[in-house]
């Protein structure tokens, strides 16, 4: 631990203070890893890192950056752990398990020991695994370190996290009482489980549910991508479309064909359905102090929205760059929006 950003001065900062200090477990985020990807590509060569396990944990990360941190920062000898838990659930409920079970990159991997997962749709009909859709994952069982209740308000506690799918309120039974995680997931044949984010940052395009992870997934397949952000924007055929932004890695110049390509990509990966309405390269994106992209303002700004209180920013000067670049030069447009639009992108 260690005071600071971790790319200041520079983006070789933990990599001196693991050759300095024979440091071997590196637990870290996917937006940290994205940030020292992003700012120094190469600098994890420069020093000598015996690192035997790496953990990624807080938020899905997508195959391209778990690549750069297994073979770059792990120099493919580290196990991988792509942690899903939640503070409620006082322990992990989803991963590998090193030596156990084989690394799958940008896949949390399978359900830890005695925690039974299901992937329900919005109506409550269980997706199998394999069946390529997405829905919300819930727990099947209760275990010991889930929470008891939100305090004070034991109402809120049932109906946040057991209401959406509980079908009889009085039963003692709890097969009758799947617990929701709060998170979008797909569910693999072979058993391994894909979280695709909050349910919140889910966009259904004409009655298909697109995770954002895995659009932003399949725009860092293009090689001059460093971030990227999804976005949904309000269409009066298909309810929402999705809007892309894109931020540059250091020294590659803006260009229309880098737009195309990105749009190519998330035909290629996901499908038609997911084509964007618009391709964005912005200088960088609106990020909290801990690195985290506010895409809920990104998506205020492309639906016209006010985009709120931004003081709280590391960067708040880029958001008005950003707003010039979308809306024009003109004043900054106030309008009320959909709910899901203006709390896209918040966590809990």
């Amino acid at each position: 631990m260690y005071e600071g950003v971790p790319t200041f001065p520079d983006a070789g900062r933990p990599w001196r203070i693991a050759q300095r200090l024979g440091v071997n477990i590196f637990h870290t985020s996917p937006t940290a890893i994205r940030m020292l990807r992003k700012l120094g590509p190469d600098e994890p060569k420069k020093y000598d890192l015996h690192f035997k396990c790496m953990t990624t944990v807080g938020e899905p990360i997508e195959p391209e950056a778990w690549l750069w941190y297994y073979h770059t920062v792990g120099r493919g000898k580290a196990a991988i752990t792509d942690t899903w838990w939640l503070t409620e659930t006082g322990g992990f409920l989803c991963s590998t398990k090193p030596a156990i079970d084989p690394m799958k990159p940008g896949s949390t991997g399978p359900p830890m020991p005695g925690i039974y997962p299901v992937i329900y749709d919005e109506h409550g009909k269980e997706i199998p695994p394999g069946s390529n859709r997405a829905g919300n994952i819930c727990i099947r069982n209760p275990w010991p370190g889930l929470m008891q209740t939100i305090w004070g308000d034991n109402e809120r506690f049932v109906r946040q996290y057991y209401g959406k799918y509980n079908k009889n309120k009085n039963s003692t039974d709890w097969h009758d009482w799947p617990w929701l995680a709060g998170d979008g997931a797909l569910w693999a044949k072979d058993g391994y489980v894909r979280i695709l984010g909050r349910i919140d940052d889910v966009i259904n395009v004409a009655g298909h549910r697109l995770g954002t992870k895995e659009l932003e997934s399949a725009c860092l397949t293009v090689p001059e991508i460093a971030e990227a952000a999804v976005v949904p924007i309000v269409d009066a055929e298909r309810g929402r479309v999705p809007e892309v932004y894109v931020s540059l890695k250091p020294g590659v110049k803006a260009d229309p064909e880098i737009m195309a390509r990105v749009t190519r990509a998330i035909e290629t990966n996901i499908g038609k359905i997911a084509r964007p309405r618009m391709v964005r390269i912005v200088p960088d994106m609106p990020k909290t102090r801990s690195g985290k992209i506010m895409r809920r303002v990104l998506a205020s700004i492309s639906n016209s929205m006010d985009y709120g209180d931004i003081t709280t920013l590391s960067n708040p000067e880029v958001v008005e760059q950003i707003r010039v670049q979308v809306q024009g030069a003109g004043p900054v447009r106030k309008k009320e929006g959909p709910e899901d639009i203006k709390r896209f992108g918040e966590t809990t």
